[in-house]
């Protein structure tokens, strides 16, 4: 797989060149840099100066004895800066200057700026980076995988119970090594000790898992307090700090407990496949097994278990347990090779370190480039941008709703970044010109990511696609950063701008489009989703047409033919479905693929979609017709009616917070609070709705799936039928009119 490379300048990658970066640590007074070489992992101790920038220097007060300081050149506010001898006097001026300010550290309009993270301020002053000259081969990288056990009557395993231990723990490195720990040979602290030997005889730079940190790492850590052992991982033999987080995922935020591992950084592959389909919106679910599925990544003999039969089959059938296990890593290496190497690739860049590198927002990474560049050449920075507003949104429109087609995708290459560049829009206040040059680089690697994803092949094409898609998150946070009044940088004006002329832009487009007998369908910021003109026969023709198209727009505005496809479902605003001619359907908008609905009608929706993009509306009533006959006949196994939630209070809070009028009831709350079995805050509650009709408070009748009796079926028929219902009175406008159900 061929190695794409920036261009080689300071300030993309900092202006130190020291290669093989793989960890840094705070260290009394130091910073302690793991470095790999040929000959193996070495650390070095530098120097370490932390800093605080501010506005006036007498704000320090007595503490002015402690900094030494330096003065900055330019306008910007924050013209003075000020560094210790260690962290400690640090954090002694902080603690200061808020109480003499007033402002604490986060505040925007505060006379100083504190950086909370000590590797990321070491990084920000000496301009290194993790990774230089390093291969991502080149990388140490181990992934875990544990299996536990679930206490009778309960559906999902909790390991706060004294019942619910680790059964199997499955490791496996890049080199090729593998164990399976099995809890028939050792007791749960013999795998728990065991497991830490494997950590510090292989060394890892990185441990990776999937939903590592929700799941795995925190399962480890209650069950090793349990037993009083030490999770020694660190490379300097310490335990893990672990304290409360928050990831931000477009408009999703999860909350976790994030792992900090001296030496080592932990990645988890739940994070990467979301970052992946942040644009693309392509995945049903986030769990191991379906991403890998969908990446070509699972095994034509890979083994599969249902989560309720592990404890069976740990008493009856290790070795298919062994077998599960190890595969579940080898998928989850896999899925990291594939998704990891963009954020590899972006460690190279920005002063943070590789674990840093996935969690911090695009934004606040590319603030840090701005700073790490100024503060290297002795220049003030502005404070943030007071006030805000409201941006304007782009140009979305739909011209037609059902199934048409054929179809032509065209899009703006990188539309607003394209015209930030082609009619040299920056923010005013970042008076060293680095903003655009900044901007070119990334997108000129994205676009080289992108033609190599259409001419790859297999899991390389996946790779270019994940990488291109990553950058293209990245470079159009470049617009998103000027309309934020947090960053330093940031300009409202100027996103507006970018904004107007991005609509202006495609409404010409549009105007071109029908001028030339083409007839859009939909079209969303940056792209026209339309059916080509009669006379076009060929996809020579519309590949030409799509090229006299962006010869008619300003030099640096590029417009590409995105796709081909036979047929197109326009549902409505940002919700269609997509059929290519290589028979594949791509769903996007969350009115047609919601992952909150039970699976039986995200089942339904599928096959529905399906059939209309293939002209087989007509058989849509009798699809309708067989799911209506097999909720009558109770024909659904109860997991394809039911819901899955997790707890994210215990019950006992939930219930305060009813009683105070502070949250409604809720189903999985309600069944956790009629159980025998003492819920937590973190366990998963599947259930499903009895009762009769349609007209009835879920909270008050809902049942637990491991209740289910088969030969005396109760859920509400009613229920489940009219949920149905709904889903097809949705379709019903787009069916022939004599088939349809709701005329």
């Amino acid at each position: 797989m061929d190695e794409l490379s920036l261009a080689d300048n300071p300030i993309l990658f900092g202006a130190d060149a020291t290669a093989g970066i793989v960890a840094a640590e705070l260290a009394g007074r130091f910073i302690r840099l793991f470095i790999r070489t040929p000959d193996g992992l070495i650390f070095k101790d530098e120097p370490f100066h932390p800093f605080i920038l501010l506005e006036d220097p007498t704000l320090l007060g007595r503490l002015a004895a402690a900094a030494t300081l330096h003065p900055l050149a330019g306008n910007g506010v924050y013209r003075h800066l000020a560094t210790f001898s260690d962290w400690h006097h640090c954090l002694a001026a902080r603690d200061h200057l808020a109480r003499h300010t007033g402002h604490p550290p986060s505040a925007p309009d505060a006379p100083y700026r504190y950086l909370t993270d000590p590797v990321h301020q070491h990084l920000l002053l000496t301009g290194k980076t993790f990774f230089k000259g390093l291969p991502f081969s080149g990388l140490r990288r181990l992934a875990l995988d544990i299996e536990t056990a679930c206490a009778p009557g309960y559906e999902f395993s909790n390991p706060r119970r004294a019942e619910d231990r680790i059964i199997s723990i499955a490791v496996m490195d890049e080199a090729g090594y593998e164990a399976f720990l099995s809890g028939r040979e050792f007791t749960e602290p013999q795998l728990l000790e065991r497991l830490t030997a494997i950590i510090r005889e292989r060394d890892p730079d990185v441990i990776e898992g999937h939903n590592l940190f929700r799941f795995d790492l925190e399962y480890l850590r209650i069950r090793a307090e349990r037993h009083g052992i030490s999770l020694r991982w660190g490379r300097d033999g310490s335990v893990p700090r672990v304290h409360p987080a928050r990831f931000s995922i477009a408009e999703r935020q999860i909350d976790y407990p994030r792992w900090d591992i001296y030496g080592r950084s932990v990645i988890d592959t739940y994070f990467l496949v979301q970052l992946y389909d942040v644009s693309g919106r392509e995945l049903e679910s986030y769990g191991l097994k379906q991403a890998a599925r969908h990446f070509g990544l699972a095994a034509a003999d890979r083994t599969y278990l249902e989560r309720g039969t592990i404890d069976e089959i740990f008493a009856r059938d290790p070795e298919r347990l062994r077998r599960y296990n190890l595969d579940d890593v080898r998928e989850t290496l896999a899925l990291s090779r594939l998704l990891s190497h963009p954020w590899f690739l972006q460690a190279r860049m920005f002063p943070y370190s590789y674990q840093n590198c996935i969690v911090r927002g695009n934004a606040t990474k590319i603030d840090a480039l701005f700073i790490r560049e100024y503060l290297r050449r002795g220049t003030a920075i502005p404070r943030p941008a007071a006030g805000g507003g409201e941006l304007a949104g782009g140009y979305t429109d739909v011209c037609m709703t059902g199934v048409v087609g054929p179809v032509v995708h065209c899009d703006v290459a990188s539309l607003y970044p394209s015209i930030m560049l082609a009619f040299g829009l920056a923010p005013p206040r970042e008076s060293l010109g680095l903003f655009l040059p900044l901007l070119r680089d990334l997108r000129d690697f994205r676009l080289r990511a992108k033609a190599l994803a259409r001419t790859a092949a297999g899991p390389e094409r996946d790779y270019y696609a994940a990488l291109q898609q990553t950058f293209k998150i990245l470079i159009n946070s470049f617009y998103g950063y000027l309309g934020t009044t947090i960053h330093h940088f940031a300009d409202l004006a100027t996103a507006t701008e970018v904004t107007r002329t991005g609509r202006r832009l495609i409404q010409e487009m549009l105007i071109w489009l029908r001028e030339h007998h083409a007839r859009p369908v939909e079209i969303d910021t940056d792209g026209i989703y339309f059916i080509p003109p009669p006379e076009s026969g060929s996809p020579g023709e519309e590949n030409a047409l799509v090229r006299d198209l962006s010869a008619t727009l300003p030099p640096g505005i590029e417009v590409e033919q995105d796709g081909l496809y036979q047929a197109m479902f326009s549902y409505k605003m940002k919700n269609y479905a997509l059929l290519d001619y290589a028979g594949k359907i791509t769903v996007r908008g969350s009115a047609l693929r919601s992952r909150g609905i039970e699976p039986y009608l995200r089942e339904f929706t599928t096959e529905v979609i399906a059939l209309l993009l293939t002209g087989e509306s007509d058989n849509v009533p009798a699809r309708y017709d067989e799911y209506l006959r097999r909720l009558r006949d109770h024909g659904f196994a109860i997991e394809r009616l039911a819901r899955t939630e997790t707890l994210g209070e215990s019950p006992a809070t939930y219930l305060q917070k009813v009683r105070q009028g502070k949250r409604s009831p809720a189903a999985a709350y309600e069944i956790a609070l009629r159980a025998n079995n003492e819920y937590r805050a973190g366990d998963q509650i599947s259930y499903y709705v009895t009762g009769q009709g349609k007209g009835i408070a879920l909270y008050e009748s809902c049942r637990p799936v491991s209740a289910y009796d088969p030969r005396r079926p109760d859920e509400n028929t009613g229920y489940y039928i009219d949920r149905l219902d709904q889903v097809m009175k949705r379709f019903a406008p787009f069916l022939p009119a004599e088939r349809s159900l709701f005329d």
